[in-house]
């Protein structure tokens, strides 16, 4: 029998993840919100992989809690997270994925592009998702996993915010209002720039927010997440102090 592997949140992106572990013969245990990770853990001391797919919110709290003999063997694969997220709790080497296919209640999963992973355990993650036929490849660097979060983080927060304005789709947004998505853009990577404490290869990020966007043209642009989106780009901005006049516009505008 291969090595279990613990799932931390079986909404619908961990019911995924099981799916894909379990047909390649992994037992699965999960822990769920009524149950103690160090219960778990005591009966399953050394799994092959701990996949954290917790709510963004309820992500710090989730890695706070982590039991000591499952530290080493984590796997992240949240929205809006960037190497500070794990680093602040002293994990120097958890397997990560940026997701790129959408999950949705009652749905099968939709695909944009194949999902990036790095990581000690990024194998067994592309495996289990090719056995769904969710493609995703394998990063060969920490800075290739930098740029990959960095770009989704643009995807995402770009879409989301200009969305609050526009709404329709990733497809209208970049055909008929292009000029402020690339406003946007500029100042969410302003913002990105701060939280990786370095410099970031612009051309190379709007590139890749026109691959998402083309990757599902008709991806609806305003999730439920994006006035929360908005609120937190805001306060990174003001924590970097830099400037972001098209983001407080908007704000602005949704709040008259």
């Amino acid at each position: 029998m291969k090595s279990p592997v613990v799932i931390v949140g079986l909404g619908e992106m961990g019911g995924v993840f099981a799916r894909g572990l379990l047909r390649l013969g992994h037992p699965v245990y999960p822990v769920t919100r009524e149950m103690r990770m160090e219960e778990v853990a005591a009966a399953v001391p050394e799994p092959e992989l701990v996949l954290v797919a917790v709510a963004e919110k309820d992500l710090h709290p989730t890695l706070e809690a982590v039991p000591t003999p499952w530290r080493d063997r984590l796997g992240l694969l949240q929205n809006e997270l960037l190497p500070r997220d794990w680093q602040r709790h002293g994990l120097e080497n958890p397997t990560v994925i940026s997701v790129w296919f959408e999950k949705k209640p009652g749905q099968e999963f939709k695909v944009l592009i194949p999902s990036p992973v790095y990581g000690p355990r990024a194998g067994l993650l592309v495996d289990a998702l090719e056995k769904l036929g969710i493609p995703a490849r394998e990063l060969d660097s920490p800075a290739a996993l930098e740029y990959e979060l960095v770009r989704k983080n643009v995807y995402i927060l770009t879409t989301n915010i200009a969305g609050l304005v526009t709404g329709g789709t990733v497809q209208e947004l970049w055909q008929d209002h292009r000029e402020l998505a690339i406003r946007v853009a500029n100042e969410v990577m302003d913002i990105q720039a701060t939280l990786v404490d370095g410099p970031l290869d612009r051309d190379k990020l709007l590139a890749g927010l026109v691959e998402g966007i083309e990757g599902d043209p008709e991806h609806k642009c305003m999730g439920r997440s994006a006035p929360e989106r908005l609120e937190r780009a805001l306060r990174q901005a003001d924590e970097a102090g830099i400037e972001v006049p098209e983001l407080r516009r908007i704000a602005e505008d949704i709040t008259n």
